[in-house]
């Protein structure tokens, strides 16, 4: 089993909170398959299925350090809002309800994994954002209710690329590709995601900082709003948005996304193989 280095799985835990309410929940390989876990000190408790579908304890404690972590989330659907933080918009007005687009599930990936660029693609930007998960089935939830329905949040990269976004009829290639959405490194629930900073490095570099409770349209807002049209499963991720500007991502970049309390998603940018 490849194994996470003790660098940059200190990088990964970085920003944890402490509150006694906090619970942390991994996916992470096996030799016989993935399994979901529970993060207890630098223990992972496994778990018989997602926390969110009434998992419970399975087997013996293994050690945090030796696993290789892999999307901590399994969704049958992936939602995104696009222009949530005034920061992003430029010069748009904003708009009176959120804009949305979907991602596939396939574009999901792990916190380390490579961000493949494609052959053909021209400009790759990152977008670092907070990402929900949702904890229960939800169909025209109110608003005042809606936070009875986010499970936890993490870190994610909504990749993009930019002439397709602009060419296309559609965003299925710019936004959906394989890969175009790590996320990660765990799902943390319990801590206060209406107010955490949220920060992307290129190369080390700070490229985005602002927090969350700067989104023009906040989590329960956004979770309400969706499930109006798309019923939401356990599971299911919504990307909340990016803040500031975003460029160009070549690769041999890293690229690295930082949620408070959360911890951090690393990815290398690589080329497709030709």
């Amino acid at each position: 089993m490849r194994t996470i280095a003790g660098a940059l799985c200190a990088i990964v835990l970085t920003g944890w909170a402490h509150a006694g309410e906090v619970e942390r929940f991994v996916r992470f390989a096996t030799d016989t398959g993935a399994r979901y876990g529970q993060v207890l000190g630098d223990q992972v408790q496994p778990l018989s299925a997602a926390p969110w579908l009434d998992g419970r304890a399975a087997g013996a404690p293994v050690a945090l350090a030796g696993l290789e972590l892999l999307a901590p989330a399994e969704p049958s659907k992936v939602i995104a809002v696009g222009f949530n933080y005034i920061s992003h918009r430029g010069e748009r007005e904003p708009d009176p309800y959120p804009g949305l687009f979907a991602k596939f599930p396939t574009s999901i990936s792990g916190p380390t994994a490579d961000i493949v660029y494609p052959a053909d693609a021209t400009v790759l930007h990152y977008e670092g954002e907070m990402v929900v998960v949702i904890g229960r089935t939800a169909r025209a939830v109110p608003q005042a209710q809606a936070a009875q329905y986010v499970f936890g949040v993490m870190a994610g990269d909504d990749v993009s690329e930019r002439a397709w976004q602009r060419d296309d009829l559609q965003w299925l290639r710019a936004k959906a590709s394989d890969g175009f959405g790590p996320i990660g490194p765990m799902v943390v629930r319990g801590i206060d995601y209406g107010d955490l900073l949220l920060e992307t490095r290129v190369n080390g570099e700070v490229k985005q900082s602002q927090r969350t409770s700067d989104l023009i349209f906040d989590v329960p807002y956004i979770v309400s709003y969706v499930s109006r049209y798309v019923t939401l499963l356990p599971g299911d991720l919504i990307f909340t948005g990016t803040p500031g500007a975003t460029s160009a991502i070549e690769p041999g970049d890293l690229v690295e996304v930082t949620l408070e309390g959360v911890g951090s998603i690393r990815n290398r940018v690589v080329a497709a193989p030709r």
